[in-house]
């Protein structure tokens, strides 16, 4: 069984991420950190009928106890995205949080595999792992930016098109990053094959890239996509969950290259030159 620090419990995403992640057969215990407002959300959770223990963890002076022994943290702390900002407005912000967490994470859990969920991840997961390096505790292989919103809205927007489609079922690979022009959905490989006509999939991709401004506009200044970012948030981390257990498992994800230096090199061979992050 496993031990799971959700650090930014208490946030828009936090809290529906914490009850899913209460909700899996694999977590045994649950650690709910943040800053404000955690034990009332603990105490919540902890009333669900599964069997993860939950425990609350409240401001930087409980940081150290939230994530010692653990084997998995999670990381939605932040601010929201609201109208008019900027990915690089969230940067300014979220990057001295993730830095803060991550640091703790080093001192107190070294192997604990860490996935950002934080934005903007193009962003916060080199910060991470630049706190990791200067720890001396850096493994590419235990770092991840959470991409799988993308990956969710892919399925959920091909069935908008074509009803046909199990949206639950069907996976499309989405790569390079987490943010606009640098997600790039490949329809053309979707699970399920799909005929889409090049206007179609010129909206689609569109869609899937700015997907998260259509939630921000429809919630008029109230936040951004927080109940579909925690369902992608705990979707990825069952994938990773069951993978710690063995099962061979593929789910889209922003990693340091150095995580697979063949497939990095491969990269380059195709033009990537020193691009040292990829989904």
């Amino acid at each position: 069984m496993v031990s799971v620090a959700i650090l930014g419990a208490a946030g828009g995403i936090g809290q529906p991420l914490s009850l899913l992640l209460k909700l899996n057969a694999n977590v045994s215990k649950l650690h709910l950190y943040d800053i404000v407002n955690v034990p009332g959300v603990a105490a919540d959770i902890s009333h669900i009928s599964t069997n993860a223990e939950v425990k609350s963890f409240l401001g930087a002076g409980q940081l150290n106890d939230a994530v010692t022994g653990i084997d998995l943290a999670i990381i939605p702390a932040g601010v929201p995205r609201k109208p008019g900002m900027t990915r690089d407005d969230l940067f300014k912000i979220n990057a001295g949080i993730v830095k803060t967490l991550v640091e703790a994470i080093a001192l107190n859990s070294p192997k604990a595999f860490i996935a950002v969920i934080s934005n903007p991840v193009n962003s916060t997961v080199p910060i991470a792992a630049e706190v990791l390096k200067s720890k001396g505790v850096f493994d590419a292989r235990r770092l991840f930016g959470v991409t799988s919103l993308d990956v969710v809205r892919a399925s959920r927007f091909v069935r908008d098109l074509r009803p046909d489609v199990d949206a639950a079922a069907l996976r499309v690979p989405v790569v390079g990053g987490h943010s606009g022009n640098t997600i790039v959905p490949l329809l053309s490989l979707a699970s399920t094959p799909i005929s889409l006509s090049l206007e179609e999939t010129k909206d689609l991709t569109h869609r899937i890239q700015f997907g998260g401004d259509e939630v921000v506009k429809a919630k008029d200044g109230a936040g951004s996509a927080t109940l579909s970012m925690a369902y992608a948030g705990a979707r990825f981390a069952d994938s990773l969950l069951r993978a710690m257990k063995g099962e061979s498992v593929v789910e889209p994800t922003f990693i340091a290259l150095a995580a697979d230096p063949e497939g990095a090199k491969e990269f380059r061979e195709l033009g990537a030159g020193s691009l040292e992050f990829f989904a």
